[in-house]
């Protein structure tokens, strides 16, 4: 047992002055299920889709299980949930002679931590064989999963805002450190107001800042021996992407605006924004291991040539901080050589002749060794 000024500081009880949990270093534990019930509901329920052809709305909760919960160790905070979610939606056509309101499901089998929002799967059913009735399904499956995903996106960050309040506790160092900072921030922002005033200055609003990511920017082009449509294909349809990066039942590939992929199981995940047949496609995309909720802009543009079609990328924001400082860009150059790769040897379209690949700093000089897209 430690006397009092000795042993590790970590258990000294007079460093706050509430005696609570010294310095964050235990285990505590909040109860979110509740309150993460409530909200999941009050975000999804009357999500309305709608276009042409008809309106589709989420009606009601049908099932809502699971738990969730944010915990403090060590000064870090952890949090957890997982639930399974089915929610009923009603639908309508506009022109059609038929006034039958269809109903169908939408299921998510698995909101939790090890998912960012915009992988979580979202599937439509609808009750009914008919025409119109697939017709409405066609609509909920073009447009709602986003729309849900956004609203899921919305729970987490409103999670982790409600819940880290007051879980980290602060020390008497910190405490006092605190108190003497806003005094000195309260006598400098007077002394501001008054040189303000006497120079007829009004103040300025002061500006949010949030946490830099270390990025840089990629650019490659290369030569196909095929058609722009093929290739544009070969991008975009989810069997040629599913054939040439050997993607197995868990790969996605919505091609369409907003739509969403997730490739080499889940290592590559985002949407795609824009899409210009046989000529443009922009996406936001991540690897894995990059921060959460950090994505790179990619656009892919398309041109015919006489004898091959000329594929050029710029990705632009593409994060250095995955951990491994010394090989940065390790999971970009291994993914695009498996994609490459797989474009020649399993579609058959020549050498996929490379030409001034680079990689640019934050800064925006030139990186070393360029990318090395074969070996990773």
């Amino acid at each position: 047992m430690a006397k009092w000024g000795e042993g590790d500081p970590r258990w000294i009880v007079e460093e706050r002055a509430d005696a609570k949990n010294v310095n964050n270093w235990h285990w505590t534990e909040k109860n979110a299920t509740q309150w993460s019930k409530d909200k999941l509901k009050e975000l999804l329920l009357n999500i309305v889709v709608e276009d042409d052809r008809g309106r589709c709305e989420i009606k009601e909760t049908s099932k809502l299980e699971g738990e969730a919960t944010a915990n403090n160790r060590k000064a870090k905070l952890i949090f957890f949930y997982e639930f399974e979610i089915e929610l009923d939606w009603e639908g309508s056509l506009k022109n059609s002679e038929n006034k039958t309101v269809y109903k169908g499901k939408v299921t998510i089998p698995n909101l939790s931590e090890e998912h960012d929002a915009s992988d979580v799967d979202v599937d439509i059913t609808v009750n009914g064989e008919s025409n119109d009735a697939y017709a409405l399904k066609d609509l909920m499956r073009k447009k709602a999963p986003a729309l849900i995903r956004a609203k899921l996106d919305a729970y987490i960050r409103q999670l982790r805002e409600e819940f880290t309040q007051g879980m980290i506790l602060p020390t008497k160092s910190e405490t006092d450190s605190t108190a003497t900072k806003e005094d000195a921030d309260v006598s400098a922002a007077a002394k501001a107001k008054v040189a303000g005033k006497q120079n007829g200055l009004s103040p300025t609003k002061k500006e949010s800042v949030g946490v830099k990511i270390p990025t840089t920017a990629v650019a490659m082009t290369v030569e196909f021996k095929c058609r722009v449509s093929e290739l544009y294909m070969a991008l975009t349809d989810k069997n040629m992407v599913r054939a040439f990066t050997r993607g197995g039942a868990n790969m996605v590939c919505e091609a369409e605006n907003g739509g969403r992929f997730s490739l080499f199981d889940g290592n590559v995940t985002g949407q795609f924004v824009e899409l210009i047949a046989c000529q443009q496609i922009k996406m936001q995309w991540r690897l894995r291991q990059w921060p959460a909720e950090h994505y790179s802009d990619v656009t892919i543009e398309l041109t015919e040539k006489e004898d091959h079609t000329l594929l050029k990328l710029n990705q632009t924001g593409t994060s250095t901080d995955c951990g491994v400082p010394a090989r940065p860009r390790e999971g970009l150059t291994r993914t695009g050589g498996r994609v490459d790769e797989g474009m020649v040897t399993i579609l058959g379209w020549g050498g996929g002749r490379r030409k001034a690949d680079s990689i640019r700093s934050p800064q925006g000089g030139e990186g070393g060794a360029g990318v090395d897209w074969g070996q990773g």
